[in-house]
């Protein structure tokens, strides 16, 4: 159980760097959190509608717009329209909210590269499996 509980205890205080984030940049958690979501699919290299953002973060349609607005007035995202289908609208992260984003999560990302590095192949692969099936694990509501 002492592996649980620090994991309990990584994701508290994970929480609480993100909700000190939105505070201070006066965002609400779920806007914190389809920047996430916006950053994730852009680095993959796929694309993201409004659809698919509100799906991520079960969020209905009014609320997926309310979020896209507010987050496009902040300068964050901006809506594009796909070339190849002119009715269908992307939504993407502006570069200012990807350098704001690592400002405050920059340090804490790099020290757990640092912290990753002292790890072999096999140790970082058992990891990635554990927090994977943790992530499923959650996204499957227990």
């Amino acid at each position: 159980m002492e592996v649980v509980h620090l994991l309990r205890a990584a994701t508290v205080e994970l929480a609480l760097h993100s909700a000190r984030f939105a505070s201070r940049n006066g965002m609400h958690p779920t806007d914190v959190r389809a920047l996430i979501a916006l950053m994730d699919v852009s680095r993959a290299g796929e694309e993201m509608t409004a659809g698919r953002l509100g799906t991520a973060l079960g969020l209905n349609s009014a609320g997926t717009t309310a979020l896209v607005d507010r987050l496009e007035r902040a300068g964050h995202v901006r809506r594009v329209r796909d070339p190849r289908d002119r009715r269908r609208v992307v939504i993407e992260v502006d570069e200012r909210a990807v350098g704001l984003g690592w400002s405050s999560f920059g340090p804490l990302i790099q020290r757990t590269v640092e912290l990753l590095q002292g790890y072999d192949e096999r140790e970082v692969a058992a990891i990635r499996g554990f927090l994977a099936g943790v992530r499923d694990a959650a996204a499957a509501g227990g």
